[in-house]
């Protein structure tokens, strides 16, 4: 039985936990301008550059069952504080790569960075879920992930102001060799303060620690005992945990490669790049600010794709509404089918409008996550830890599907790339279609999901 706690103590405690959630969306957002930036300063292919955000996410598949297991064998703020650890080594890896003018260590360092935030989502979503009432903890995440969403928002802005003044990703050889030291020096700074911002959270929670422990939930003794290849075999032995899996890796892979290629395809000539039209917009100009160039620069498009993270922060509070009143499997079904149409408008037509329809996708991209997650553990007949963790592996989705993307673009361009996260959405859709008809086999509410 839990002992009793004191009110003061457990909002403070959830208070410090909710920092937590700003502190990784906002470090995830940053690899968007990462992404841009490592292409003109290095002279990278599309291709070659989305390996930033493959180093970032593979950590979802290396780290996922065993930072589970690791939760399981230990409580909250030991596994909290190796988290921590992994990011500042991750962090001091990227300043190094700055430093040293190593793209290769950018790799290294993004996903160790990667693995700290993969162990620190595993321990904290449960974490910020148990800090207080039981009935209230759906509010409670909710809002918690409000403020990682608000991360994510900011970090692809500051980092286009400081990473992409002067990068040119269309022809490499334009950026001159102060706007690539620039870069760099923004890159180190930016990480700099990332590594202290860590330590200071480090330091927090190290001093309420105490509260933090007596708040958390007890570890789980099942998922210790059983070990990882068990947790594996009977996440496999499910048709509908995989196919949740399938779905996650498809979510995720679509919406990070549009966030990560967006600067790319916003500065193309086909799109924004030779055209002041942008600008007229009122929301859309003053978040790019117009440099008085003609046309819409590198630094203007990163800006800009703050837009695109911001459109899920908008769609999770214009979704809960909805989920309310709509069935989960068939609001899924209405999102994912207007993010596949978005897409393939872009696709088709291209042009100004173009770059304003691929902003709003992620509008529709809000819900995704945390319906496919909850429709999945309604309808596996495996374990409630093993679903959970077969679905965060599956985040690994954003390792390999922008990759693709790059390449598609490589090919042929960034607007006929909108192809590869039309697909995925097609194949989300039938997901939807398929949940709304398939039988729920648990009646008690669903574990909490992590939303990307």
């Amino acid at each position: 039985m839990q002992q009793q706690r004191s009110s003061a103590g457990v909002t403070g405690a959830y208070v410090i936990v909710t920092c937590l959630f700003f502190a990784w969306g906002f470090i995830t957002s940053l690899n968007d301008p990462v992404v841009t930036a490592v292409k003109g300063i290095f002279c990278l292919s599309n291709v070659r550059a989305q390996q930033s955000a493959t180093a970032f996410f593979l950590a979802y598949g290396v780290m996922s069952f065993p930072a589970a297991l690791l939760l399981a064998r230990m409580k909250s703020i030991p596994t909290i504080l190796i988290a921590f650890t992994l990011m500042v080594i991750g962090c001091l890896g990227v300043l190094a790569a700055a430093n040293l003018v190593s793209y290769n260590l950018v790799l290294v360092g993004l996903f160790v960075l990667g693995s700290g935030i993969t162990v620190l989502q595993v321990a904290a979503n449960p974490l910020a879920a148990a800090l207080g009432r039981p009935e209230y903890s759906h509010f409670r995440l909710t809002f918690s992930q409000t403020f990682n969403s608000l991360g994510t928002a900011i970090g692809p802005y500051l980092g286009a102001v400081l990473f992409l003044k002067g990068i040119e990703t269309q022809k490499c050889e334009a950026t001159t060799q102060a706007a690539r030291l620039s870069s760099l020096a923004g890159i180190d700074r930016a990480y700099f303060w990332i590594c202290g911002l860590i330590i200071a959270l480090a330091f927090l929670f190290v001093v309420f620690r105490k509260v933090v422990t007596d708040a958390a939930p007890p570890p789980s003794q099942e998922i210790a005992q059983r070990g990882f290849i068990a947790v594996v075999r009977d996440a496999l032995s499910s048709r509908w945990a995989v196919l949740g899996a399938v779905a996650i890796f498809l979510y995720v892979g679509a919406e990070v490669a549009i966030g990560t290629q967006m600067a790319f395809f916003l500065h193309s000539d086909s799109v924004w790049g030779r055209s002041n039209a942008p600008f007229a917009y009122p929301l859309i100009g003053h978040i790019m600010g117009n440099d008085g160039v003609f046309g819409v620069s590198a630094e203007e498009a990163g800006k800009a794709v703050a837009l695109y993270w911001s459109g899920a922060m908008v769609g999770r509070a214009i979704g809960s509404a909805l989920l309310a009143r709509v069935r989960a499997a068939m609001l899924l079904a209405v999102f994912t089918a207007v993010a596949c149409l978005m897409c393939l408008y872009v696709f088709t037509v291209g042009g100004v409008a173009a770059g304003v329809m691929a902003l709003s996708i992620g509008l529709f991209n809000s819900i995704m996550f945390p319906v496919i997650f909850t429709l999945t553990l309604e309808r596996s007949t495996a374990s409630t830890e093993a679903t959970s963790g077969f679905l965060c592996f599956a985040i690994i989705g954003g390792a390999a599907i922008p990759p693709l993307v790059g390449f598609v673009s490589d090919h042929t361009s960034y607007v006929k790339a909108f192809i590869v996260p039309a697909a995925c959405y097609a194949v989300l859709f039938l997901f939807s279609m398929a949940a709304h008809r398939a039988k729920v086999t648990i009646s008690d509410e669903p574990a909490v999901a992590t939303i990307h």
